[in-house]
């Protein structure tokens, strides 16, 4: 490095934006992502023994991927070399990979090689890296926010270890907003800077688990404010609220707050009235609550209070759910939508809920008898001779696949759970109920 670069990466360091200043150099630094990086995980013993082999840092943005990589080049012996997919070639793999050559030739010493926004690369330049990665020239690093089973090659997936970040919790936002305003070596603490607690605990909240999104506000904030009259930088919440382009919404998720919320959402959806289930989803989704939490009322409503009336309300709310968490925010809160608006116009019934619900009282409060022998398992050894099985009418042979015999224990024949609605396609469970009994009462089978 000559003096021109030494003084150019001086600058940029010190102009670099602040989520990156503030990056860590140390694993004891690294706030967050305990699952993976705690003292008695697989990671953090190969970082600190400096025995990597390739990985896949895979999870949302702001989460600590190129952070982490970063922490492995301050701790590794081995050479460190950082691309961006988006805009690294083939060309510059080929002189990273020369340089890999040399170094573990002529001096035995490893290089890692960190690619960001790895998925960016296509099947060809991943194919590229492969004879080097499978003979040891290369340790790859690469970060994805997509899937990686669907977006690195298969082949490059088998030689390395995959590891998910999580969004991080608000906790650890804080602390990392604090370290923002306060430290004087590598934050905006000689700015002499404060921030209140009421946006302290705004920006970690709406920052949903995303660093930089929360760091770059911190940091619009304090170069954007006016000191007040006691020569200080004042972060309260209307700041915040400017700084990160959203405003409050009074919404605590251990509070009523978030229980009349979620009670309005569900009893909106319950009462087939789709703008306000829509709004209450809204309000839910902009101020940060768990994409997965909002699933799972949606799918409890579409079997509890739509069931059977429209048998794919469950259907569509379990796809929802899935794609919910696959694609995540922003694209989620569209296929949320999606389901609480189905949810919320289809017919409703709670039938099929009340079902079980009466049966489980039955169960409960009256002797367990046992199963007609009839219905018993024939199959198992010896069950022929004890009779288990034996007088059981295979109902296929029937006309309309029914025939009429008991299937309720003794002396709970006549007992009923299951009441079919006139809503929507239960309607036609239910006529088809009645068709299939008339049918037998009418005397169409022997």
């Amino acid at each position: 490095m000559d003096l021109f670069d030494y003084m150019r990466q001086n600058t940029m360091e010190k102009e670099a934006p602040l989520a990156s200043r503030l990056r860590p150099s140390t694993l004891e630094e690294v706030v967050g992502q305990q699952h993976i990086i705690g003292k008695d995980k697989l990671l953090y013993r190969a970082i600190k023994a400096d025995k990597l082999g390739s990985l896949i840092f895979y999870g949302p943005p702001g989460t600590g991927k190129t952070t982490l990589a970063k922490v492995i080049a301050n701790t590794t012996s081995a050479g460190f070399r950082q691309i961006n997919a988006t805009v690294a070639g083939k060309k510059d793999m080929e002189e990273i990979v020369a340089e890999a050559k040399n170094n573990l030739g002529m001096y035995g010493k490893k290089t890692i090689l960190f690619v960001d926004e790895i998925h960016r690369f296509n099947k060809g330049q991943q194919d590229y890296l492969l004879p080097f990665v499978e003979d040891g020239t290369l340790i790859l690093i690469g970060a994805t926010t997509e899937n990686p089973y669907f977006e690195v090659n298969s082949a490059l997936l088998s030689r390395s270890r995959v590891f998910e970040l999580k969004p991080l919790e608000k906790d650890d936002i804080k602390i990392l907003i604090q370290r923002a305003v306060y430290d004087r070596e590598k934050g905006m603490g000689a700015y002499d800077g404060e921030i209140d607690e009421e946006a302290l605990e705004f920006l970690a909240d709406v920052a949903n688990g995303d660093a930089r999104a929360a760091l770059n506000a911190v940091e619009l904030g304090i170069m954007t404010t006016d000191r007040s009259e006691d020569g200080k930088i004042h972060i309260n919440l209307a700041v915040a609220q400017e700084c990160i382009q959203k405003r409050a919404v009074r919404y605590d998720k251990d509070g009523d707050n978030h229980y009349d919320t979620i009670s309005a959402f569900i009893k909106s959806m319950r009462g087939s009235d789709p703008d306000a289930a829509v709004y209450y989803l809204a309000r839910m989704l902009y101020a940060g609550e768990d994409i997965k939490f909002i699933a799972r009322r949606i799918m409890i409503c579409a079997a509890e209070d739509v069931g059977n009336a429209d048998p794919q309300a469950l259907v569509v709310a379990v796809a929802a759910a899935q794609a919910a968490e696959r694609i995540g925010l922003p694209e989620a809160q569209i296929i949320l939508s999606q389901a609480v608006t189905y949810v919320a116009s289809a017919p409703k019934s709670n039938a099929a809920c009340m079902a079980v619900f009466e049966a489980m009282e039955a169960v409960k409060d009256k002797k367990t008898m046992p199963v007609p022998v009839h219905l018993q398992d024939s199959h198992y050894k010896g069950a022929a001779k004890l009779g288990h099985g034996h007088g059981y009418l295979y109902a296929h042979d029937y006309p309309n696949h029914y025939v009429k015999q008991q299937y309720l224990p003794d002396g709970m024949e006549e007992m009923s759970f299951y009441h079919p609605t006139e809503n929507g396609y239960e309607k036609k469970i239910r006529d088809h109920m009645e068709f299939l009994k008339r049918s037998v009462e009418e005397g169409e089978q022997e």
